[in-house]
């Protein structure tokens, strides 16, 4: 895969058209928090709070082109190149970044589907075991990168926020946060386990098998953490954004 000189630029897309609802509610409860000192008001561009969720998008779709050793040699070019965003957006005058580290990719239903046939591949909670070492590398040199940047530039706040452990506990004690389907996708083709087809995407209709079939959603998505097979639902966004707002997965926690 090739990042371009912005390639930082597709994680805040996916963020903004995949994950808005996350930052809608995220923004809200700031509010309530009296944080709005960190939205912006004045000067937009220098005051503005910027928030990026990164990783999923450049790390899990490179094991669809590369071998684990290569994905994991690929994190410091990603990196570099968001690296490189940052401090041009901090030239341009900004100072408030809030940055969040990528996901489960091991329980992404897709990800399970594609990589996860062989059921000796699957740990306890039936995700792909062997995506555990890439997130876990990237998540760890990004947090590295936060503190660098943080020594490097004292009149800024970078706001690291474990977006992981955040899903990764979703995920293992679903049921304890009103979930019953902890992997399944809500909108999808297939049925039980993933319901999902990586012919057809939500909401399309395709000839399968010479049938014409839909990739419907399910009639209850508050009670699942998947909507697609690559996104979250509704309800596990609103979960996240709770948890976030905790502060206890933010480092600095605030």
């Amino acid at each position: 895969m090739t990042i371009s000189p912005f390639s930082f630029g597709v994680q805040v897309t996916q963020f903004l058209q995949f994950k808005a609802r996350v930052l809608d509610l995220l923004s809200k409860g700031i509010i309530c928090k009296k944080l709005n000192k960190y939205l912006p008001q004045k000067n937009y561009f220098e005051q503005g709070l910027y928030t990026f969720d990164i990783g999923q998008n450049d790390v899990n779709s490179a094991f669809y082109s590369k071998t684990e050793d290569q994905v994991i040699d690929f994190i410091p070019t990603i990196l570099l190149e968001f690296e490189a965003g940052i401090k041009r957006l901090y030239d341009q005058g900004a100072r408030r970044f809030w940055i969040h580290n990528t996901g489960p990719l091991r329980c992404l239903v897709r990800n399970i589907a594609i990589f996860g046939k062989d059921p000796s591949k699957l740990d306890e909670l039936g995700c792909v075991s062997s995506l555990n070492r890439a997130a876990d590398l990237f998540n760890l040199q990004l947090h590295t990168l936060c503190k660098k940047l943080q020594g490097q530039f004292l009149d800024a706040n970078f706001t690291y926020v474990d977006i992981y452990s955040i899903k990764a506990n979703l995920i293992a004690n679903y049921s304890q946060y009103g979930f019953q389907q902890p992997i399944m996708a809500c909108c999808g083709y297939g049925g039980a386990p993933l319901n999902y087809d990586s012919r057809i995407s939500c909401g399309q209709t395709k000839t399968l098998n010479g049938s014409l079939v839909t990739a419907k959603g399910c009639n209850d998505s508050t009670k699942y953490v998947n909507w697609d097979g690559i996104h979250y639902t509704e309800a596990a966004n609103q979960f996240v954004s709770t948890q976030i707002l905790t502060g206890k997965y933010s480092d600095p926690p605030f």
